[in-house]
């Protein structure tokens, strides 16, 4: 047995197969019915000529499908590709054309965007559709997901032998640009993201651990961001290696989430940053729930504003709030120093693999106040697919030792903590001086009128690009004017970083994991800003 994930899943079923391992919108599964659902749909895969390397899309929402597709496919040494359920035509075929996908499982509420970029799309030849079906149009030749399952056997028979080399590959949109497939060995990416199996431990020495890690779990795990996000992904594997019963929520509401959490008594939250949590915050405002079981709420893929820290240490002060730092080309990289606040900028304690370098590839000096790029080392991933130039760009070779260079900069603290402050490739230029999106709206978002707020840099004649805001006001507040901004602002972030064009919008366009849409908000900006210089 190696740490391959579907090793370990079927290591865990046949520990504990009868506790309950899934729940999504009443339909609740042991251990044991999802490894025999899963066994039937890669039992059908491999009816279908599906083999070991083959990329499927998996182009849904959060249910229980979702994961079913994912343990199938890995049960057979092929490749689940996660589908942005949001993305439209071109998107979408960029995508399906990018990662090769031979076949798609899909909601059949998209199939209508299925349907037009098949005929631009050759490779996929697979079709299957979760319903309801009622409504919706079928693309020629789709099966239905439980007609798939029915009559196929339930054991584990026929499956290949596999490898701690076989692929799992992470589509992320990132903050700007086209999507990218990261691949990873499985055994890598169990150790980068997923803690070996413990992130709170010692990462598992042999994969059999797994067993006694499942024995003594039980906890319940509530992934609340879409499963189409990477973070949400991990999160279920680390629930599924610890025995846990994982809930999903296949369209996230505040009320719908604190439902979950009182009804099925949930242990672990997580979500994507602000987008996510406000919306419980404002549920909670709202109506009462009982929270006494939860004990973990941990944000990855965005940070935590200071301002919604402050608040759920209202509401829930017994909760422990883990801000993750990290992303899909490394895995976790540390959390966020207990004692330090968004408004300051947080400190992350980092792992001994993870480093800041400068200009020189050279480690930055703790104290020195330089700003670098942070580096990870060891079980990092393969590369892009399909992309040997931005490969080559972003995974480098220092003095013997290969590392990954997403993008984030940071400066090290005298104590050896690192100060995050944003993806290079959004950071704003603005006279020389170099400004952080993200440090800017944390600020910003301390503001008691402000719901939500994106930063980017527009075309300055003088400066080259200025700092310029989107923002959201919270319902029945007031906006707040360019000055009484800048006098809020004036006593956190130099003067330099302060935004000199703002516009508001009724609601922020996010992506579903809940990352800022940058590109968006540049073009909604440059508009703004070009409409109000006529």
């Amino acid at each position: 047995m190696q740490f391959n994930l579907a090793d370990m899943f079927e290591k865990v079923v046949d520990t504990v197969p009868d506790r309950e391992a899934l729940y999504c919108e009443g339909r609740l599964l042991t251990y044991q019915q999802l490894d025999e659902r899963a066994n039937q749909l890669a039992h059908h895969f491999l009816s279908i000529g599906i083999e070991p390397g083959d990329h499927v899309g998996c182009h849904m929402m959060n249910d229980t499908e979702y994961l079913e597709t994912m343990l199938a496919l890995f049960k057979i040494r092929a490749v689940p590709i996660n589908v942005n359920f949001r993305y439209v035509h071109e998107e979408l075929r960029y995508l399906y054309e990018d990662a090769d996908l031979v076949g798609t499982v899909f909601d059949a509420e998209f199939a209508d965007r299925i349907s037009a970029v098949l005929p631009q799309t050759p490779k996929v030849q697979h079709l299957i559709a979760v319903g309801p079906f009622e409504g919706f149009e079928l693309p020629e030749g789709t099966l239905k997901y439980e007609e798939v399952l029915a009559g196929q056997p339930t054991d584990r028979s026929g499956f290949p032998e596999r490898s701690a080399d076989d692929l799992l590959i992470i589509y992320t949109g990132g903050t700007t640009g086209m999507p990218k497939g990261v691949m990873w060995r499985q055994e890598d990416m169990f150790m980068a993201g997923m803690g070996g199996g413990r992130p709170a431990g010692e990462p598992f020495k042999t994969p059999e651990e797994v067993a006694d890690n499942a024995l003594a779990g039980g906890l319940v795990s509530f992934p609340a961001a879409p499963l189409m996000h990477g973070a949400a992904e991990l999160s279920s594997f680390i629930s599924f290696f610890s025995g846990a019963k994982i809930l999903l929520i296949r369209k996230f509401s505040g009320h719908g989430a604190l439902e979950l959490i009182q009804e099925h008594k949930a242990n672990m939250l997580m979500v994507v940053g602000d987008a996510m949590a406000t919306p419980i915050l404002e549920a909670l405002q709202e109506k009462e729930y009982d929270l006494s079981s939860l004990m973990v709420l941990g944000s990855a893929g965005a940070l935590l504003s200071q301002t919604t820290r402050d608040k759920l240490a209202v509401v829930a002060p017994n909760l422990y709030i883990n801000d993750s730092f990290g992303s899909t080309e490394t895995g976790y990289n540390g959390s966020a120093k207990p004692g330090t606040n968004a408004k300051d900028g947080l400190k992350f304690a980092i792992n001994a693999r993870t480093t800041v370098f400068g200009d020189d590839d050279k480690p930055i000096e703790p104290g020195s106040g330089k700003v670098g790029i942070v580096g990870q080392k060891g079980h990092i991933p393969l590369g892009y697919y399909n992309d040997p130039e931005k490969t080559a760009k972003t995974f480098r070779v220092i003095d013997g030792t290969r590392w990954v260079f997403p993008g984030d900069m940071a400066t090290v603290e005298p104590d050896g903590t690192m100060h995050f402050l944003g993806r290079g490739s959004i950071c704003i230029n603005s006279g020389g001086e170099k400004i952080y999106p993200e440090e800017v709206e944390n600020a910003i978002k301390t503001h008691p009128d402000l719901q939500d707020a994106v930063v980017a840099g527009i075309p300055d004649e003088r400066w080259g690009q200025k700092v310029a805001a989107v923002l959201q006001v919270k319902e029945g507040h007031p906006a707040p004017s360019q000055e009484q901004l800048e006098e809020h602002l004036s006593t956190q972030i130099g003067r330099y970083k302060l935004p000199r064009f703002i516009t508001y919008v009724d609601l922020m366009q996010r992506s579903p994991s809940g990352k800022p849409d940058y590109k968006w908000a540049t073009r909604v900006l440059t508009e703004a800003a070009e409409a109000a210089s006529v």
